[in-house]
This record gives C-alpha cells, structure tokens and sequence, in this order.
C-alpha cells in the first residue's frame, strides 16, 4: 500500500489530523509540543482506496537545542519513506520561521507535498489560511482536524496523489517470509546466508520500503520472497529518528507477509521490543517463526540449555506458547535452512482448513471433557461450529448464549483445537455467535 505521511512543527494538529483520517483515538492529542512519542501508524480508506498514514509527532527532541536539527532530518527521512507528504501547518499563527524551514526541505521532494492548514474552523480563518500559499506549493487545503470541516475535498485531493495501485489480477502466491528483530541481531545476515546458497534467485521486485527489494527466490522446487527489513539508507544524527522509521518499516513488512520470522540475540535472549513485534505480530494474525540467532556464539552450553532458553522465552510471552523456536547461526548457516522449513510449515499451516465434521467432533469431546460455565444461573450450551475462513483461520462456534463464554473458556477451545488439528504458530481467531 502507499504510504502517506504527515510533517509539520508541533502543535499544529498532526495527531488530531492523524485521529481524523484513521477514525481511530490512538495518538494523544495535548495543547503541549512534543506530546507524540510513540509511532503511530494506521489505514485510511476513502472512495474505496486505501492507504497507510504514520504520524511523525513522534520526532520531536527532547531537548530544545537539537530542536532545529530533529527537524530537518525528519523532514528528509520522511522524503524517502512516503509516497505523498501532508505538511500541516496553523491558520491561528500563520507561517512560523520554522514552516517556512521545513517548506523550504519539502521543495525538495519528488513526491507531492499538499499543505493542510488546519485550525480554519471558521470562515474567517479559511480565509486568512490563503497566506500559505506563499509557501510555494500547488494544493493547500483549509480544513479542522478537530471537527472534520475540509476534509472530504482534501482526502479526493490525497487519494488522486497517490501512485498507481499494483495490478491486482497479477495474483502472486508465493509465500512472503519477513526477517524481523532488533537492530545488528542477524537479519541481513540471514538472508545473505539463505540467499546465497540457494543460488537461485529469480528477479528482485520492488520491496515495502522505498530503499529496499524483496528477494524472490526459488527454495527447494519452490519460489518464495524474503521481505527486506534492511536499515536506512542514511545514518541520521538523531536517535529517535532511526527508531521510529526503523519502526515503521517492521510495521509494514509485517502488513505484507505472510510469516513473520523474529530473531533474538541468542546472547541477549528475548527482550521487551522483540515481544512487542511478536505480539504486533499476532493481532495482524501473521504466522510467527522465533530464531535464536548467534547460537554459535553463547558460550557454557549444556546439554539443556536451549530446552531451557526456549521454555523461559515462552513462559515470558505466555499465550504466545504455540510460536516454534529455532536455534541457528546466520554466520556459520546452522540450521539456516531449517528456518524455511518451519516457516513453510507456518505458511501451510495458516492456509490449513478442517473439515466441518472434524471440527464438531473435537468440540463435543472439549465440551464433554470441560463443559462450558453457566450463565445469569442458565447452562450455556455451543451447538455446532464452522471454520468460516482460512489464512488466517477464523472459527465461529454458535451457541444459545454468546456472551456467557468467557476468556478463559475460549482459551480452553483454542487450546483444544491445536491439540486436535496443530496450527502451529498461526494465532486463531474464535467467534461465538447466537444460534
């Protein structure tokens, strides 16, 4: 999907814009500069065209010094990543030293840059909203994020930007395996490894980011594509920068694979961001592969020590128990192989449907086994279920009273069904509707 991002000095509403589009509350929205730390990163849709918007409210220093600096380098990161750019400038204060800064970074751009002067909640400042034509650019919307007033004419505006869609009836169904982690954790090196012993790539397409390819690449009498995490191309001076497009583009990488293949420092052992991708991971319902990278490398290894390792990983991520776990080396190439086997077998998995029939029959021996809690004094009884799709696999199960079934009892089935049928490192979606 394209990318739209949006710029602008703080303050000036880029969250409140952010919220709007994306008819989501998820970037706080203060009267302070600076409030946006987190990415914020969501999907807008407008007359049936879809499109990625990230919030850059985020880059904002935390020392007013490197203020000038922070600026200018997000406004280039920003020119590398995004296909359109919403420069968000104040009807209230009119052109700041600083809009006329980043204007002067976005004339720059190959890209199109449409300034959205917010705040003209009125006709009076729609009127005084004109002054930013003198910024130099050739769209310029007067809108308020807050209430919504523009916004129709400026997202036709935003939508018409936009690059050409792929075509859609070039289907392509080879399974796309994303290498994910923190940085220097082995991912190039991985892929380097994979790529080069296969000794087969077919062509290199256009990957998710502006800087990167996927690997297309036949495996084993199979053609798959790596999907490219790679670093930035520019080493940027402030940290918080490279944080956040680093996390933007394992955002989007995740939206377009289908496994997810998370390495870990086998030295560091898992810490909180790669729990974090794992568990983004699980709610985009990708499937998830964990590899313990530079195993090569951990000394005073025992006979139990990666049964142990791999037991206190997933006692940490808890319900995410059903992730496979594989010890590798991306510098030697132990078990680098071994890493697509299990990812096919993820892929497989995901795709996997199970015959009505089968179904029924594991959920009257769950049900049998673990009745379901009664409900306001009733007995809930589940009548009948039905895998309603796959990849990912979605399960609805009818019954007389869908709001008595509770988290634990849900879990209970969802573990009961991977007993059953496997689903190894596919997250399960489970329904329960009245019947």
């Amino acid at each position: 999907m394209a990318l739209v991002a949006i710029v602008g000095r703080p303050n000036v509403g880029k969250s409140t814009l952010f919220n709007r589009l994306t008819e989501e509350r998820r970037a706080i929205v203060d009267d302070q500069p600076g409030v946006t730390r987190d990415r914020l990163f969501g999907t807008v849709e407008w007359t049936g065209r879809e499109f990625d918007l990230v919030d850059t409210g985020g880059l904002v220093p935390r020392s007013a010094e490197r203020f000038d600096a922070a600026i200018r380098e997000q406004v280039m990161l920003t020119i590398e990543e995004a296909d359109v750019i919403l420069f968000v400038v104040d009807t209230l204060t009119g052109i700041s030293d600083l809009d006329a800064e980043v204007a002067a970074q976005l004339r720059r751009a190959k890209q199109p840059v449409i300034v959205v002067a917010n705040k003209a909640d009125n006709t009076a400042r729609k009127l005084e909203a004109s002054e930013f034509w003198g910024l130099g650019f050739e769209q310029m919307f007067a809108l308020s994020a807050i209430n919504g007033t523009g916004t129709g004419d400026f997202l036709d505006a935003v939508v018409a930007a936009l690059p050409d869609e792929p075509d859609s009836t070039l289907e392509d169904d080879a399974p796309r395996i994303a290498f994910l982690g923190r940085p220097n954790v082995g991912k190039s090196s991985l892929a380097n490894k994979l790529l080069g012993r296969t000794r087969s790539i077919v062509t290199e397409v256009a990957g998710t980011t502006r800087d990167a390819v996927d690997a297309r690449l036949d495996y084993k009498g199979r053609e798959l594509v790596l999907v490219d995490t790679a670093g930035l191309r520019k080493k940027a001076r402030i940290k918080e920068n490279v944080e956040f497009y680093s996390t933007l583009r394992t955002e989007r990488a995740l939206q377009s694979c289908d496994v997810a293949v998370v390495l870990i420092d086998g030295e560091r052992g898992l810490e909180s961001q790669d729990a974090r991708v794992l568990r983004e991971a699980e709610s985009l319902k990708k499937g998830m592969v964990i590899v313990i990278n530079k195993w090569d490398l951990v000394e005073d290894k025992e006979t139990n020590t990666a049964r142990d390792l791999e037991a206190s990983i997933k006692e940490r991520l808890g319900l995410l128990d059903f992730v496979p776990v594989v010890f590798a080396s991306a510098l030697t190439g132990q078990r680098a192989e071994k890493v697509l086997d299990i990812a096919l077998e993820v892929f497989a998995e995901r795709q996997k449907r199970i015959p009505t029939a089968q179904l029924n029959d594991a959920l009257e021996a769950a049900t049998r086994r673990t009745p379901p809690p009664s409900h306001r004094g009733n007995y809930v009884k589940i009548k009948y279920a039905s895998q309603v799709r796959a990849e990912p696999p979605v399960f609805a199960f009818f019954c007389n009273a869908p709001e008595g079934i509770k988290e634990s009892y849900r879990r209970y089935l969802e573990n009961r069904l991977r007993a059953a049928f496997g689903f190894v490192g596919v997250p399960l979606t489970l329904t329960f509707k009245r019947k």
